[in-house]
């Protein structure tokens, strides 16, 4: 079964930069499409960004399309998203999760089609 670390957050300035990380356990972590979501208390968990097995295909949410890149390297099983002029509402546990079907990308992944999440990494943008 493959398992999903995710690592990187912490506490920046608006306007600062983190980069995270996702590092997957399983031998075929570069036939499957990786997603970043995020998730503040009391709101609904919402999709980030997503990108294709071999990485060439990105997808972004219209929040951080233009300030957050998702890249991966299958030979270290990691997928990174690296955030860039943070803000405030950016604040956020951040989550990584899998598509289920291998070589398959979608430019969107809705987060309540999926059952299991990992602890996730704490994202917190102050003023």
């Amino acid at each position: 079964q493959e398992q999903l670390e995710e690592s990187g957050g912490g506490l920046v300035q608006a306007g600062g930069s983190l980069r995270l990380s996702c590092v997957g356990s399983g031998r075929a972590f570069g036939n499957y499409s990786l997603a970043w979501f995020r998730q503040t208390p009391g709101k609904d968990r919402e999709f980030v960004a997503a990108i294709s097995w071999a990485g060439g295909s990105t997808f972004y949410s219209d929040f951080v399309q233009g300030r957050f890149t998702i890249a991966r390297d299958n030979a270290q099983n990691t997928v990174w998203l690296q955030m860039n002029n943070l803000r405030p509402e950016d604040t956020a546990v951040y989550h990584c999760n899998r598509d289920p079907d291998p070589h398959h990308i979608s430019s969107y992944y809705e987060p309540t089609n999926f059952s299991s999440w990992g602890q996730g990494t704490q994202v917190t943008v102050s003023t």
